[in-house]
Order: C-alpha cells, then sequence, then structure tokens
C-alpha cells in the first residue's frame, strides 16, 4: 500500500490489546521490522499510526458505531498506556 499510495493519504491503525505489541506494531510501520524478521526489515515506511482508542481517533468515529465495535474491548485494555507508546513511536519519527 505504500508503494500504491501517497504516505500523505495512508494512516495505520491499531486495534492491539497491550502496550508493547502496540509498540511494536507501531515501530515496524514507522521504522521497519524491530526484529529484522518479517518483510518489513529495514523498511522504514514512516507512516503514521494510532490506536483505535486514543481521543484523536476515537471522536472521528461515528459514536454508535464506535460503541458497538470498540467500547467491551476499550473497558478491559490499558488504554492509557497503549496511547503513550504509540504516540511515543509517532513523535519519534
Amino acid at each position: 500500500m505504500a508503494k500504491q499510495f501517497n504516505r500523505d493519504e495512508l494512516v495505520v491503525l491499531l486495534g492491539t490489546p497491550n502496550k508493547e505489541s502496540s509498540r511494536t506494531y507501531a515501530l515496524t510501520v514507522t521504522e521497519g521490522d524491530p526484529a529484522w524478521a518479517g518483510a518489513l526489515a529495514g523498511a522504514g515506511l514512516r507512516l503514521p499510526v494510532y490506536h483505535i482508542t486514543e481521543e484523536e481517533v476515537k471522536t472521528k468515529i461515528n459514536s454508535q458505531v464506535y460503541q458497538e465495535q470498540v467500547a467491551l474491548a476499550e473497558m478491559v485494555l490499558e488504554v492509557g498506556e497503549i496511547g503513550r507508546a504509540v504516540q511515543d513511536v509517532r513523535q519519534s519519527k
């Protein structure tokens, strides 16, 4: 997708369950696979990445859809820690 479309037109949206996986996936789509084991090893795509529970994203989604699709998961996730992990990666690029 990053090759097919202008990077300014793409955003990666994560639904990962914890801060560690969120940080790993955020790093993967910005700097490349940190384990150097996957298809994105060394491929720094520099794509903006957000988690579905971050306020910047949450406010852009129809509230009924969010309630039906995300709210239950949001109640059990450490959304603050997850959001900070993804935000840290975004700010470091």
